[in-house]
């Protein structure tokens, strides 16, 4: 793949932003990482969590004027799934970018020299950004794990993230995250959308569909992205769990400066539609 870290070089000489998907507190320590990662040359390091709130707001506009099931479309493993074996389903997924895309862009626009490399817990996503003009490169975590023993810099633990800081969606790589943070229960029965975890549970869905389900919220790994294939971590899901809820908990006490946080006029001008469903 022409978007893999085996195409870089460390430290990285190029102007380059880090995004990192929450569930990094699998693998990762906060804030170390961030230190870590300037290390390895990156100029600017962010979090996906405020392109995750963006992508609940595009959701809920949707959703509210929905009458047909809906499928989230922000794990690609769903979505190549969907292409590949359930065609008849792909005019279900929801047409809007992924956090990491949304992300991407609106890195493209506060950050338009830099180079934008995704931080990722799966091979999926290598994939989605292998068809997006707004990602460079991917690193997975295992590799992102022998960078940092390769290029040991001194642990800093008063680095926060560069901008668009936001709370709440730090849950996403969750079960359940994108549902319970996109404020759908205003608009959704709970008889009327559905959480799936894992490919095999999903596909037996999508087999004998129930009728009531208007939204899908699903994933393709057991879980959710903690258990992404790339992912380091040998501890159990409840223990991964645990530590993105201790993240979550972490900041909402922390004490973050006003220009880092993600403001939404920000992203004002940005299309969050997707192009990577019809590739």
């Amino acid at each position: 793949m022409k978007k893999s870290a085996e195409n870089l070089s460390f430290p990285l000489k190029e102007k380059s932003v880090a995004m990192l998907a929450p569930s990094f507190v699998v693998d990762f320590s906060y804030p170390n990482i961030i230190s870590q990662l300037k290390g390895l040359g990156f100029d600017k390091v962010v979090e996906l969590t405020f392109g995750a709130k963006m992508i609940n707001r595009e959701y809920h506009k949707i959703l509210e004027h929905s009458k047909e099931l809906v499928i989230s479309s922000v794990c690609p493993g769903i979505v190549e799934t969907i292409k590949s074996k359930y065609p008849q389903y792909r005019k279900n997924l929801i047409p809007i970018d992924s956090p990491m895309i949304a992300m991407a862009k609106i890195c493209r626009k506060i950050y338009p020299k830099h180079k934008v490399i995704f931080i990722s817990p799966c091979n999926f996503k290598k994939i989605e950004a292998e068809n997006s003009d707004y990602v460079d490169y991917t690193i997975d975590y295992k590799e992102l794990k022998n960078l940092l023993k390769k290029h040991k810099k001194k642990k800093n633990n008063s680095e926060t993230f560069d901008k668009f800081y936001n709370d709440y969606t730090k849950i996403y790589p969750l079960a359940g995250g994108l549902y319970k943070t996109a404020h759908l229960k205003n608009i959704l029965k709970d008889d009327e959308a559905m959480v799936i975890d894992g490919i095999d549970r999903v596909m037996e869905f999508l087999d004998n569909p129930d009728p009531k389900i208007k939204f899908l919220d699903v994933n393709f790994c057991k879980g959710g992205c903690i258990g992404g294939p790339c992912i380091n971590s040998k501890l159990p899901l409840i223990l991964k769990k645990k530590k993105v809820l201790h993240y979550l908990k972490l900041a909402e006490k922390e004490k973050i400066p006003e220009e880092s946080k993600g403001i939404i006029k920000e992203a004002k001008g940005i299309s969050f539609k997707s192009d990577y469903l019809n590739k």
